[in-house]
């Protein structure tokens, strides 16, 4: 690879920044049982602890997404313990997620739900959580919602609308400069008929209504199979209104499997649309990408470390994509030329140019060797499997 090619995976590699989720450390399973793993942590500590090696081998996962409930068990008075362990293990906090869909209240809905009660405990729960979020130092602010209805005719549904509008406004209010709400969308699951925010532009409405720090929050696995994801980042760039991604892949619906473990070239178009609107604006995209997965089957940590890795990988062939040449073509509708620059650029192995990135960093040429061969596994298992192996659950 010349020269400049290798210039522009550096440069590239030096802003990217990729946010590990502290539930993707933690048992987790589908609908109808959870399967444990010895390894898996079972409190925040061990949350950080493992994404502080994550960050350790790969250098680019400086903080870990919070989940209130599961993370912040006494709430605002957690945040102490939580400064203690990012300080212990080298990672900070970063987004913090309300849960609005975990308790028996929830059962009809959060924002949307018809009792105004369940709406103000929903509220309250944000604003909690906005407080967190003040307190660790947190910008961002993620919502994601299972609000919906299973059946016709059993919700109104431009009601919801206006109480989310309202709720998320009231929220919004309780922001700090600098901080950002960022607004999830998710087509259905576990709602069947009809789910209050099911997509890009009923998000972006909602946003626009809470106030001007709201954005919205792409999961590339919530949206409808063979919707061109792309565009949808290519529209919410040109409205300066996206904030974020939680990354996976899937097969079929919100599968939350590993990042380009199915279609790694949706990925690399999504990165090449960020980075062609960087270059036609002349200004660098403010979003925040973040792993969303369930790592069920695959070691949680390996899991872990093999996406950071996919994901310079899939960002660093995005950089190779000639913006330049690329924009002459599209103009003179040169079809074939246009599409090559970036199948040309998502075929380049780009691994051994990252290799010497990261020998320049100090890091280990390979994280996933480094970590088989630093022994941190085989220590955290046999500190964990006895805690492990009694939290065994089954769907009935």
């Amino acid at each position: 690879m010349d020269v400049r090619k290798s210039e522009q995976i550096f440069d590239a590699l030096g802003t990217f920044r990729i946010e590990l989720p502290s539930w993707g450390f933690a048992n987790t399973g589908t609908r109808f049982g959870k399967f444990i793993q010895p390894a898996a942590a079972t409190t925040t500590e061990e949350k950080f602890s493992d994404a502080g090696q994550v960050h350790l081998l790969t250098g680019v996962c400086p903080t870990v997404a919070l989940h209130v409930l599961w993370d912040c068990p006494d709430g605002v008075h957690s945040t102490d313990d939580i400064k203690k362990f990012a300080g212990r293990h080298g990672v900070l906090p970063g987004s913090i997620n309300p849960n609005l869909f975990q308790d028996q209240e929830y059962k009809y809905g959060s924002f949307g739900n018809p009792d105004p009660a369940v709406r103000q405990r929903a509220l309250q729960h944000t604003k909690d959580s906005i407080e967190i979020a003040r307190r660790l130092h947190s910008r961002d602010v993620s919502m994601w919602f299972a609000d919906g209805s299973n059946y016709p005719g059993t919700a109104n549904i431009r009601q919801r609308k206006q109480w989310f509008k309202e709720v998320l406004k009231e929220s919004h209010g309780e922001l700090s400069p600098g901080q950002r709400l960022l607004i999830e969308y998710k087509p259905f699951e576990p709602a069947f008929y009809h789910t209050d925010i099911a997509d890009w532009g009923m998000a972006l409405l909602l946003a626009r209504a809470a106030g001007p720090q709201a954005r919205v929050l792409v999961d590339t696995g919530h949206h409808y199979a063979a919707q061109n994801i792309e565009q949808i980042v290519a529209w919410l760039l040109s409205e300066e209104m996206l904030g974020g991604f939680h990354f996976n892949d899937r097969r079929y619906a919100d599968d939350d499997l590993t990042m380009g473990s199915i279609d790694p070239y949706q990925v690399f178009r999504i990165f090449h649309e960020i980075r062609y609107f960087e270059w036609e604006t002349g200004k660098r995209a403010d979003i925040a990408y973040m792993i969303d997965q369930s790592h069920n089957l695959k070691g949680k940590i390996e899991a872990m470390i093999q996406t950071v890795t996919v994901a310079q990988e899939l960002f660093s062939k995005a950089a190779l994509v000639d913006a330049r040449e690329l924009a002459a073509a599209q103009k003179n509708c040169d079809l074939v030329r246009a599409e090559s620059l970036l199948q040309d650029a998502f075929a380049t192995d780009v691994r051994p140019v990252i290799q010497e990135w990261r020998e320049s960093k100090g890091l280990p040429k390979n994280p996933m060797e480094a970590f088989r061969q630093s022994g941190y596994l085989e220590r955290i298992t046999k500190e964990r499997a006895a805690r492990n192996s009694s939290n065994i659950s089954s769907y009935a």
